[in-house]
């Protein structure tokens, strides 16, 4: 295939490498929010319990926001909903930095207006984007890259974190994520939703009430957002209690950075392999392989011998499951739907997804207070790779009739 045939226009190339730099800076600097766990619990007297609420609160925020940055997407373009959700993910970073920061402050700061920014940059909005600019053909594909190139995010934003956390303080380095997310907000101006003459599919004449109640009808829909809230279950925990997990099992900081540098680097094997595999063969078997694996990738690393080598296999089979879910799973919604309200429809399976990660994040650090481990944490996510597993199994591959007759 020749980039002539793949990218349909101009817009659509800089459109895909716009949505891979925002993602990238979004998700790299959301990674590494549990690496400041130590630092926030000294300086700031932030317990596992607060922790867990404040990104527990950020995660809710971000799939609350997402069908709304979605919608907007839809009917204003991406760099408008893109560009507004940078502004609220600068604000709450710069306050977690400036102060004040301690109690209900540090639950707003990093559990609301990260949470709002995450809404609109974080993977759904900037794919759902892309995936207006390209055919069903290539569209799995295409989406495939924007979550590659955020793993990428995830690999280095660890490394440099935990550098930055040694030499200069958890205060300097939140200074340097917001410059960071400046940038992220300078290339969303080129995030671009396509014109009617750019769109990959002719659009229908479908208005937003209706789109809402063809997907709601529809059983294929309703387990694709049941799954979806145990990918958030899974991401959430590891990333959020993995950093202190290690540590209670008598290993270093260092080996919790490099888990989540693993799961980066893996993530961008996984996505492109999943965005490949989605486009030749059923998406759901895709999935429900997917979220099995993951439940034979937490067995083995909490009921082996801890060790720097069991943590790092973890980290390189954990991330190649990451967001291996996502290609397969936007894809399954633009094939079901079309792409008019990709980006809202696509926000609410999000928005499962991100109540799974409010639960993931939550109930982990509850868990660890009032038990002193995260061993119950690890053994409900086993059971919800289990039941993800099954789920996704009756789904039906095909578009509503309505596509079908137009």
């Amino acid at each position: 295939m020749t980039s002539e045939n793949f990218f349909k226009s101009k817009t659509a190339l800089v459109t895909l490498l716009a949505a891979c730099f925002v993602v990238l800076i979004s998700l790299g600097v959301r990674q590494t929010f549990g690496m400041f766990f130590m630092d926030f619990n000294e300086s700031l007297n932030i317990s596992n319990t607060a922790f867990g609420l404040a990104i527990g609160l950020q995660m809710l925020m971000w799939g609350l926001t997402g069908p709304i940055f979605g919608a907007i997407a839809d009917r204003y373009g991406g760099q408008i909903a893109i560009s507004s959700a940078f502004i609220f993910y600068i604000l709450g970073t710069y306050f977690l930095y400036t102060g004040p920061n301690t109690g209900v402050f540090f639950q707003i700061h990093m559990g609301l207006l990260i949470g709002i920014g995450l809404g609109g940059t974080a993977i759904s909005i900037p794919m759902s984007i892309v995936g207006k600019h390209f055919p069903l053909s290539t569209r799995t594909i295409a989406m495939s890259f924007v979550t590659a190139v955020g793993s990428f995010g995830y690999f280095l934003s660890p490394i440099f974190t935990n550098y930055s956390l040694a030499q200069f303080g958890w205060n300097y380095t939140l200074f340097i994520f917001s410059l960071f997310l400046l940038t992220g907000l300078i290339a969303a101006y080129f995030c671009r939703s396509p014109s009617e003459f750019e769109s990959a599919e002719k659009l229908s004449d479908q208005s937003f009430k209706e789109a809402l109640i063809e997907a709601f009808k529809n059983k294929s829909y309703i387990l694709l957002v049941a799954g979806f809230f145990v990918c958030g279950f899974h991401i959430t925990l590891v990333g959020t209690h993995v950093p202190k997990y290690v540590i209670d099992r008598g290993l270093e900081g260092w080996t919790a950075a490099a888990i989540l540098s693993l799961i980066g680097l893996f993530n961008i094997f996984g996505s492109l392999l999943s965005g490949y595999l989605s486009a030749k063969m059923s998406k759901k078997i895709i999935l429900s392989g997917i979220y099995f694996l993951r439940g034979i990738s937490i067995i083995l690393f909490i009921f082996t011998p801890a060790s720097n080598i069991s943590a790092f296999l973890f980290g390189a089979s954990f991330g190649f499951l990451w967001l291996s879910t996502v290609p397969a799973t936007s894809g399954i919604v633009a094939h079901l739907f079309g792409t008019k309200y990709l980006g809202m429809l696509y926000g609410i399976v999000f928005l499962s997804h991100q109540i799974g990660s409010f639960f993931g994040a939550y109930l982990g650090g509850l868990f660890h207070d009032l038990y002193g481990s995260y061993d119950y944490a690890w053994y409900l996510a086993i059971a919800l790779s289990v039941f993800a597993a099954i789920i996704h199994l009756p789904i039906k591959e095909e578009p509503v009739l309505r596509l079908k007759t137009e």
